[in-house]
């Protein structure tokens, strides 16, 4: 049964730079979907489909989306392509959202995956220091977020280490959950 694979983390966990590693070494049966974002293109990250608002509504209201969901000011959707990506018997990973983890439970039941990435606080705290992107107040806000539970039934997966070992440990985990 091919699952959908719901890739979780804190920002700064590192979620990027392991879709980055499996799309330059994807295992067998394995799709990386994109997100459509209302956010520009070129604004640094993961590969996405930027849309506008007005263009992430109508593809909404046409009924375009498996899942949709928003987060910090930007609107985030995953295409029914991951559907027949699904239906084709190929396993489809996702950059997920810990908050919106419900939505694709209820619609994909026994076939999600919940994957949480993992990082340690002090490695958390030296990674958003080091990209320059927050504050220090919002810095504090994303440490307390991480400190939080993993929602119940996620896979752990720590990337306190170097990355290829996170990416063997991913594909371990694959194989396990076969």
């Amino acid at each position: 049964m091919a699952r959908l694979i719901w890739l979780m983390g804190a920002s700064g966990a590192g979620k990027d730079s392991l879709l980055q590693a499996l799309r330059a070494q994807t295992p067998p049966a394995l799709l990386i979907a994109h997100r459509y974002i209302t956010r520009s293109a070129d604004a640094g990250g993961e590969n996405h489909i930027a849309l506008s608002s007005q263009e992430f509504q109508r593809r909404c209201a046409a009924g375009l989306f498996a899942v949709h969901w928003q987060a910090h000011d930007q609107h985030y959707g995953l295409g029914i392509e991951i559907d027949l990506w699904l239906e084709r018997g190929l396993d489809v990973l996702v950059n997920g959202s810990r908050l919106h983890l419900a939505a694709p439970a209820a619609r994909y039941g026994a076939r999600m995956l919940p994957i949480c990435l993992t990082v340690s606080l002090p490695q958390l705290e030296q990674r958003l220091r080091r990209r320059g992107r927050e504050d220090e107040q919002q810095i504090a806000v994303r440490l307390a977020r991480a400190a939080a539970p993993a929602p119940e039934g996620c896979h752990s997966l720590s990337n306190d280490g170097p990355l290829s070992e996170t990416l063997a440990a991913f594909n371990r985990l694959l194989e396990q959950m076969r």
